[in-house]
């Protein structure tokens, strides 16, 4: 009963701001679109959809609220109105109890709050869809008292979003069966990758886990402060980090009036952002300016400060590949190697014609390169790319979205910062290493490293592998072993070929780089 009556608020809802005008209108049955002009009567549409639904979303709750989040990032899905839109659905949420907040600290680690903290603040100081923050101090083993912030999670969260995504699934359904574009627009898909996101975050742990990797990869740069976290007072409903003192980046004045180079900080965010997507292949996958703030430490001055790490991105290895040799043809204007690629890794049916796409690429990519490169945007041309697979049945990597939303992200955010911020002259030494990396003698050095290990434990056996295989066969195979044994030495010859051919080819190798970086940079 309960699930019915969320239903019929969400269909309200629904029907008061107008979403019906989104769907109802791309059915093809005759009677579903005079349903749609009569549940019209009597309403103000006048606001964008986009905003329509926006406001619809936080009317519904912190699980649609996260679902608009999500759903922003899907730019291959949605129209860029809707999209930006979506965007813009950052910690609108308001704050649950502190009594509750005491209460869920006090069930996860079965003590009153008082002896887990010196002292807690009981007013929030930020409250997002999934979880809100309090300030509190605490003793550590060396007696010493230490400010940090205790992130607590929403209470019935996992209730609430086992019932609102069941409901969703149901609708993903109807969408699917009676809209033209249900099957395009992977509505079950979509919510399924909203249910795993969503299981992720509501496991504090597993956030801490992801800010401690961050801190790890982030050390020796000395660009960004990442919070440490207290595992001692790390809990899947509450977590305990060190306080970070800073000034939310979205505030320049403050900035600019306390001595920051925002130019500088423009570059460095572009330069934090590529470090860790092309060297590590893990990257802060939320870095809108809600989670970043500027240190004004003398220590740390002018530093970034992440925060909110409850979604990350990863690439692995055949990602970074794929992406190597797409930059490669792109800046090579190869567009027909595009294509191959995109077919060559099965995202495209097979069967597609490689010509038509290319044609597409093309028309996307060719006019950038008459502008100057500060006039370029990386994000809009992925995003681009993105919009124009819907043609060609392109299955989007959820790595790589993830990747495209995080770098529209950093974009926007750094040209706020600084209007004449060259992206790509920023990027270019990270892009540069990184194909290097991926296509050069440096990873072949690294395979041959990486696999030592296993031929040094099987070498040192070779002999008494080689003796017990002698003593248990019959002599006519044991002497077609020493046949093959003598065979191998009239191979050495040829071995010692092989090795000066190796060599040869790996400083052919290097000069191949070297004719890349002249002809690509």
């Amino acid at each position: 009963m309960t699930r019915f009556y969320r239903g019929i608020f969400i269909v309200w809802v629904a029907l008061r701001y107008g979403l019906d005008e989104l769907v109802l209108t791309s059915f093809q049955k005759p009677w579903l679109r005079i349903v749609a002009r009569v549940v019209s009567i009597g309403r103000n549409l006048d606001a964008p959809r986009g905003q329509r639904l926006r406001e619809a979303l936080e009317r519904l709750g912190p699980i649609f609220v996260k679902f608009g989040q999500v759903l922003s990032t899907r730019r291959d899905l949605l129209p860029p109105d809707i999209a930006d839109e979506l965007a813009w659905l950052q910690d609108r949420v308001p704050p649950f109890p502190s009594a509750i907040a005491i209460a869920t600290i006090e069930r996860a680690f079965r003590r009153p709050v008082g002896e887990v903290f010196v002292q807690f603040d009981e007013t929030p100081v930020a409250s997002a869809s999934i979880a809100q923050v309090h300030f509190a101090t605490v003793r550590d083993a060396k007696g010493t008292l230490r400010d940090v912030a205790v992130k607590v999670l929403r209470p019935g969260m996992r209730t609430v979003m086992e019932k609102d995504l069941a409901l969703m699934a149901m609708m993903a359904r109807w969408v699917e069966n009676l809209s033209a574009d249900g099957k395009r627009l992977k509505p079950r898909e979509v919510i399924a990758e909203f249910d795993k996101y969503l299981h992720d975050e509501l496991d504090l742990v597993r956030e801490a886990a992801n800010a401690a990797q961050l801190r790890r990869n982030m050390e020796t740069l000395e660009l960004v402060l990442i919070p440490e976290m207290l595992w001692d007072y790390c809990h899947p409903e509450v977590i305990v980090m060190e306080r970070m003192n800073g000034v939310p980046i979205a505030q320049l004045e403050r900035l600019r009036a306390a001595g920051v180079d925002i130019p500088k900080l423009a570059r460095d965010g572009v330069t934090i952002f590529f470090t860790q997507v092309f060297r590590d292949g893990f990257f802060h996958a939320d870095m809108h300016p809600g989670n970043i703030m500027v240190s004004l430490q003398p220590q740390t001055f002018g530093r970034y400060i992440s925060l909110d790490f409850g979604i990350v991105g990863t690439l692995t290895e055949t990602d970074k590949e794929y992406l190597a040799q797409n930059f490669v043809a792109f800046f090579r204007r190869d567009y027909k190697r595009v294509a191959e690629l995109h077919l060559e890794s099965g995202w495209v049916p097979e069967g597609t014609r490689i010509d038509e796409l290319e044609a597409a690429i093309r028309t996307v990519c060719e006019p950038y390169f008459d502008r100057p490169l500060k006039e370029i945007s990386l994000g809009m041309v992925l995003m681009r790319l993105f919009q124009t697979s819907r043609r060609f049945h392109v299955e989007i990597q959820p790595q790589l979205v993830l990747l495209q939303k995080t770098l529209l992200n950093i974009e926007g955010l750094g040209r706020q910062l600084d209007p004449e911020l060259d992206l790509w002259a920023t990027a270019k030494p990270f892009l540069e290493k990184w194909m290097l990396d991926q296509i050069g003698p440096k990873r072949l050095f690294a395979q041959l490293k990486a696999e030592a290990p296993r031929y040094a434990k099987l070498l040192p056996q070779l002999p008494r592998l080689l003796h017990e295989f002698l003593e248990n066969k019959p002599a006519d195979h044991r002497r077609e072993l020493l046949e093959l044994l003598a065979a191998q030495k009239r191979t050495n010859r040829l071995l010692q070929i092989v090795i000066a051919t190796a060599l040869g080819f790996v400083l052919g190798m290097v000069v191949m780089q070297i004719v890349v970086r002249v002809q690509v940079f």
